[in-house]
């Protein structure tokens, strides 16, 4: 359903915008019109996405600031968000104007001051459940001089970038209402690409796309097929309705081969598969779509039948790189299952797959066709240790991949949790969670955070950086043309070390867990490098 805002009710917005502003001074300072080739082009000074460009691989290029010169770096600004303590955005900037969310609001800042351009408000939906009671927002997604976000209770919004004034609201996944979403969009050339959290709830997944310019839908791609279906046999009656696979962190693309690729979430219900039996497709699985027609192309299950809730949300990277002796196009993912996978993202062809983590008893490793080889580890009625827990050995926090040093990072995480299933299947109840049953910490069990470099190449890693703490961070990483790896640490630090080999040159405490991926960005000819921590954003640069 598109809620399109008449022209006189436009009119009444203008006045209302300038009471909803936090600040009101006028015109955002630049042009904002970002267009197809914009987001297109090699990175420069814009971080024009989530991830900065559509191959995932959170670099910038910018080398104003450098292994020579990081432990110079200085608080620039800080903004705070009166109405989210857990900030897990990373904000997108054009032309020295720069976009956040928090919850359900959205902010233009000036990327130099912090300062407030426009802010548009909208209220926290009530009634939600899980994830989406916690309101989260991971970003924006800006096309033309419009920005693109997702709100709690899974509505599309297309705001006015210069004004933040409402021009359409779409109701992309009204039909239940234990959907949320937290992702930011996706934009692939006129189409806004949207998924759902709700993974553990009892909903069906799917990826869909939308007109940027109407906000009619274009294409919906289901990813628990309905009955008489290639994968249906995993869901008998009308469990294919509330199977999970949902699609809650954004894709990556790659415009030469046409290719969206797209992660799922785990099935449901969680920890009991009796009810499921087979594979469960499409979950935990990076799809490959036609991004024009949402036809898929082909996909890879990395946990088939899964029982320990191993979302394959995390970002699928894009690179090109000789592998093995041959030019290919790869697609890397650290997943949640313990193992770092090689795929050829033209065929999905699977070409590795590296254990990552010590604490792994669910399988004892990969086949040659990409399959887990299980061991008899799952979830009872009394309770079974599994490695990893349910936090999976990472997450969605974001990995990254620098060419110089081609090295591939990530955050990992040892621990090890009780699963429990449930004595009888889980039956659906609109508005209730689709767990069955759940977890348990283990008294004395210690879990931590360690930052790995991998290099794909080899299959090995470079290096190893373990965090102080608890193993409760869900900060991601960035690397730059300056040498340099930003992460957030377990420790609530934003630090900087050499991409190189894990040298530290500079940390800051910002009082705050963090639970965000950091960004790059230049204005007037300054490098700035931000992140989200707590309720607050953090901008630092070089002094002057």
């Amino acid at each position: 359903m598109i809620r399109r805002v008449p022209v006189c009710v436009r009119l009444a917005l203008v006045l209302w915008a300038a009471v909803a502003r936090t600040q009101e001074n006028g015109a955002v300072q630049s042009e904002i019109n970002v267009r197809t080739q914009d987001l297109l082009a090699p990175m420069t000074d814009n971080w024009l996405s989530y991830n900065g460009d559509y191959s995932g691989r959170r670099y910038s290029p910018l080398s104003q600031i450098n292994v020579k010169n990081a432990n110079q770096l200085r608080a620039e600004w800080i903004f705070h968000s009166r109405n989210s303590d857990h900030l897990e955005v990373t904000p997108v900037v054009v032309n020295g104007t720069m976009f956040v969310t928090s919850a359900n609001d959205t902010f233009a800042l000036d990327a130099q001051t912090g300062r407030t351009v426009w802010h548009y408000t909208r209220p926290n939906s009530e009634g939600l459940i899980d994830d989406a009671s916690r309101h989260i927002s991971r970003g924006v997604g800006v096309w033309h001089n419009r920005v693109y976000r997702e709100t709690d209770n899974a509505h599309l919004l297309c705001l006015d970038a210069r004004s933040g004034n409402l021009i359409w609201d779409v109701a992309y996944a009204d039909w239940n209402s234990n959907y949320g979403a937290t992702s930011a969009p996706l934009v692939v050339n006129d189409k806004i690409i949207v998924g759902t959290s709700g993974g553990d709830d009892g909903v069906r997944g799917f990826v869909a796309a939308y007109d940027a310019e109407s906000g009619k839908l274009v294409w919906r791609f289901w990813t628990i097929p309905a009955p008489g279906e290639v994968g249906s046999n995993s869901w008998p009656g009308d469990l294919y309705l509330h199977g999970g696979g949902t699609t809650w962190m954004p894709g990556t693309y790659d415009p030469e081969l046409k290719t969206l690729f797209w992660g799922t979430s785990n099935p449901a219900p969680d920890f009991e598969g009796s009810v499921r039996p087979g594979d469960d497709l499409y979950t935990d699985c990076v799809l490959a779509l036609d991004p024009e027609t949402g036809k898929l192309k082909w996909y890879f299950q990395f946990t088939p039948h899964d029982l320990f809730d191993y979302d394959a949300t995390e970002t699928p990277v894009l690179i090109d790189a000789a592998y093995k002796g041959l030019s290919r196009k790869l697609l890397i993912e650290a997943n949640r299952n313990g193992f770092i996978y090689v795929l050829d993202r033209s065929t999905g062809e699977f070409l590795s797959g590296t254990r990552f983590v010590e604490k792994l008893n669910w399988a004892q490793g990969i086949d040659p066709k990409g399959r887990p080889i299980r061991t008899e580890v799952e979830p009872t009625p009394a309770g079974t240790k599994v490695c990893p827990g349910y936090s999976g050995a990472t997450n969605w926090f974001a990995p990254s991949y620098n060419e110089s040093t081609q090295l591939f990072y990530f955050m990992a995480l040892e621990q090890c949790q009780t699963y429990f299933s449930a004595p009888e299947p889980q039956r659906f109840t609109p508005g209730k969670e689709f767990y069955s049953t759940g977890v348990k910490h283990i008294p004395g069990e210690n879990s931590q955070k360690i930052l790995l470099a991998f290099n794909v190449a080899t299959g090995t890693f470079a290096w190893k950086y373990p965090q102080v703490g608890g193993g409760h961070s869900t900060g991601g990483t960035m690397s730059t043309g300056g040498g340099l790896l930003f992460f957030g640490d377990d420790a609530q630090s934003f630090e900087a070390v050499d991409a190189r080999d894990a040298k530290p040159l500079w940390h800051f405490n910002t009082g705050q867990d963090m639970s965000a991926s950091p960004m790059s960005y230049a204005v007037s000819g300054k490098q700035y490098v931000a992140v989200a921590a707590g309720s607050d954003l953090f901008s630092f640069a070089l002094p002057q």
